[in-house]
């Protein structure tokens, strides 16, 4: 089964800046999609930033409120996902957590990594 460890969260003032990191135990970038979710208290979990399969062309979606803030990459070599964060808002506030999915998520759920915002 694959894992999934996520970092680079913490605490930042609005307008501020984090990069989030999200290492897999194995090499699934080429037939899965990938994304970034985020869950606030309170809320449901949502898609914040996905990227397609290496064989599908590596297409990068956002949800509207972090079009142009945030931006979705990996290293393939590394089996890594990234998740830069710019212009942080205090809403920005949650839990950030990586999978490949489909209509659902395919792997085990990390512990995520927080994100704390403040104003």
């Amino acid at each position: 089964q694959v894992q999934l460890v996520e970092s680079g969260g913490g605490l930042v003032q609005a307008g501020g800046s984090l990069r989030l990191s999200c290492a897999a135990s194995g090499s699934i970038f080429n037939d899965n999609d990938m994304g970034w979710f985020r869950q606030a208290p309170g809320k449901q979990r949502e898609l914040v930033a996905g990227m397609t399969s290496l064989t599908t062309g590596s297409i990068t979606t956002y949800a509207d409120s972090v079009k142009g803030r945030f931006t979705i990459s990996r290293d393939n070599a590394k089996n890594t996902v990234y998740l830069q964060m710019n212009s942080l808002k205090p809403e920005d506030t949650a839990v950030y957590l990586c999978n490949a999915f489909k209509t659902s998520p395919i792997f085990r759920w990390g512990q995520g990594t927080q994100v704390t915002v403040s104003s």
